[in-house]
């Protein structure tokens, strides 16, 4: 019962820190990510539930992509969940697993140690592909100011958000650590290759 509690207090701060979020790591990309979480961990049967889902509710928090560094992050995470007098062991994996958890356009290279890290990182790597991950990525390149497609510069990320697919999305299909991940993650990928397919015929006008 004290857990839940801990996950339901954590819920409301991130959903406070998150709620005016427009780059699609809102709050209700970590709640999706912290449902799917919960799901593969049951589905797999391992894992210590309240690491999991304090990670995952936390691991867009002071993220890298709006400027903050690792030490940032530790001491964040750190203020937010010292109120509720968790052993230095529990936020140090919290801790591991948000500073490990990023895509980083594909330079991370370190691979999670724990069952509870790779978990998260299933879950939010999921996020990003199928139809919800089709559109948060078109919505990050809005934020980001980024054509669609610009066929002179195709496949590189920082032109247009097609290029994202190549750099990032499709890649993440082979990247899943679990077998609930694994299994999960075929439908969505066969989803953004249909997407593909149907966005450059119809960009040839047919």
């Amino acid at each position: 019962m004290r857990n839940e509690i801990i996950i339901e207090d954590v819920k409301h701060v991130v959903a406070d820190k998150l709620r005016n979020e427009a780059t699609g790591h809102d709050w209700w990309h970590t709640l999706r990510v912290y449902n799917t979480s919960m799901d593969i961990a049951e589905a797999e049967g391992k894992g210590d539930r309240l690491i999991i889902g304090l990670a995952a509710l936390l691991h867009d928090v002071a993220d890298h992509k709006f400027g903050y560094t690792d030490d940032d992050r530790e001491a964040i995470i750190t203020d937010i969940l010292s109120p509720f007098e968790l052993s230095d062991s529990v936020i140090e994996q919290v801790i591991y697993i948000v500073n490990n958890l990023s895509f980083k356009q594909g330079k991370n290279k370190h691979v999670l140690e724990t069952i509870e890290g790779r978990i998260v990182q299933d879950a939010d790597r999921l996020d990003a592909i199928g139809a919800i991950g089709i559109a948060r990525a078109f919505a990050y390149g809005g934020h980001k100011d980024r054509p669609l497609y610009d066929p002179e510069h195709s496949g590189d990320p920082d032109n247009d958000t097609i290029g994202h697919f190549h750099e990032k999305l499709l890649l993440l299909k082979d990247g899943m650590h679990t077998e609930a991940g694994k299994e999960k993650a075929l439908s969505r990928h066969e989803r953004m290759e249909q997407f593909l397919k149907d966005f450059h015929s119809e960009w040839e006008g047919k």
